[in-house]
């Protein structure tokens, strides 16, 4: 089946299955491998994509619910203030360790400043609480996103 689908600001058509997730439209059908493939079952976060601004794991998405959404990846969230703000304070508190899950991280930190500029630990709490760092960066994170939030 062929799908329109906006991504980046984007429209993009593209023939999957209807069943097909997100994650593997945007990675193997699109080329955009900034969203990470973790667990397959919406546990980790690594595949976090917005949807009208909205967190949202691909890796469970079917394209056929996708409908009109706009569609933000990594790859283009620091076109964003909220994202512009993350991605900084992602640098300047040196967050990354390998790396692996950091799109999702940002993803979902970047939603979260853009729907409440001034999170209390409890929101960051709720906010990251599917996103699992292996490398347990965590404190860094919380750190970047108290940054993001103040700067």
């Amino acid at each position: 089946m062929s799908f329109e689908i906006k991504v980046n600001g984007v429209v993009k058509s593209v023939d999957v299955d209807g069943d097909t997730p997100l994650l593997w439209v945007l990675r193997d059908v699109l080329g955009m491998t900034g969203t990470k493939f973790g667990c397959g079952m919406a546990l980790c976060g690594a595949c976090t994509v917005h949807l009208d601004g909205a967190p949202t794991r691909s890796c469970v998405t079917p394209i056929d619910s996708v409908g009109t959404s706009a569609i933000t990846t990594i790859e283009a969230i620091g076109a964003t203030p909220a994202g512009a703000k993350i991605q900084k304070a992602w640098l300047d508190r040196e967050v990354v360790q390998c790396g692996y899950c950091q799109s999702g991280q940002i993803m979902s930190a970047a939603a979260l400043i853009a729907g409440n500029p001034r999170p209390t630990d409890a929101d960051i709490d709720d906010a990251m609480s599917g996103n699992i760092c292996r490398c347990g960066t965590y404190v860094r994170i919380r750190e970047a996103i108290k940054q993001a939030a103040n700067g």
